[in-house]
């Protein structure tokens, strides 16, 4: 209680002893254990480090869970899609109708590319599971705590803070990728790469609306606008242009850019993280 009263500043300090204690384990306990298998042996290293690598990654996991929202609308209706849903995103999704569900997955679908996709493999390129976890970590914070409501205002702060940093270059390069992936998928990649100038920064956040806005252009639908978080509105600008309204096939068609998307990345990083082997 004398290190972190309960003040904004104690709050704060409290927030950035978790940011450093959990970001710590993360990294220096993968560290601890591929060292040692590397000693034993270096074919137990190679399939630690696999492990490791196939863990940190959520390529399925993403598509699973969004796919289970487009089901439930489907097949059971609006409250079975908001129960869903509510297990994707962190607004209250209690009054959400068919178009607010189906926004907020795509939305979350965009947002984890970045977060779930690119972000992992552009730090497993750069070093490896010990740096993926490292992530990992910043992220699943944020996800917890990096909220600006009564509870985590001041305690939360330095976790949104940390995963601003870090997820500040992969977002960029997610939008380009998704650009990309959006023509292969045969979307309209000007529209996605004309949306992206345009609304990039329409977020809080200064990374989230990157990936969205990409979404919004290739579909040719407008995302995000006003939501309910922890009983309060919140006024958020709109990403994209409706062109049309959005409908059920549009978590489909996200999951494929996304996962093109994921591929690109893939592709990349490899060639990224054999360069650096060789240099090295």
């Amino acid at each position: 209680r004398m290190a972190f009263p309960k003040t904004p500043a104690g709050e704060k300090r409290a927030g950035r002893m978790l940011v450093v204690i959990v970001t710590g384990y993360a990294f220096l306990t993968p560290l601890f254990f591929l060292v040692f298998a590397y000693r034993l042996h270096w074919g137990a290293g190679l399939f630690l480090e696999s492990v490791m690598c196939y863990f940190i990654l959520a390529v399925k996991s993403l598509k699973t869970e969004s796919m289970k929202v487009a089901k439930a609308l489907e097949s059971h209706g609006i409250e079975a899609g908001r129960q869903a849903v509510s297990m994707i995103v962190g607004r209250d999704t209690k009054s959400l109708k068919e178009e607010g569900i189906i926004k907020a997955t795509v939305e979350t679908v965009a947002e984890n590319t970045a977060d779930g996709m690119i972000a992992p493999l552009f730090y497993l390129a750069l070093g490896g599971p010990v740096l993926g976890f490292f992530y990992k970590a910043v992220n699943t914070m944020d996800s917890m705590v990096g909220y600006k409501n009564e509870t985590y205002l001041y305690f939360g702060r330095a976790a949104a803070k940390t995963d601003d940093f870090f997820n500040y270059v992969p977002a960029r390069i997610s939008a380009v990728l998704m650009i990309l992936a959006a023509s292969f998928c045969g979307f309209s990649g000007k529209e996605a790469l004309r949306i992206y100038k345009r609304d990039r920064r329409n977020h809080a956040s200064p990374n989230s609306a990157h990936t969205e806005a990409v979404m919004a252009g290739a579909l040719q639908v407008q995302l995000a606008g006003d939501a309910w978080y922890f009983g309060r509105k919140h006024e958020k600008p709109t990403i994209g242009d409706k062109v049309r309204p959005v409908e059920l096939a549009d978590i489909q068609r996200a999951n494929r850019i996304s996962s093109t998307a994921a591929v690109l990345g893939l592709v990349l990083f490899l060639g990224i993280r054999l360069l650096l082997l060789a240099v090295w």
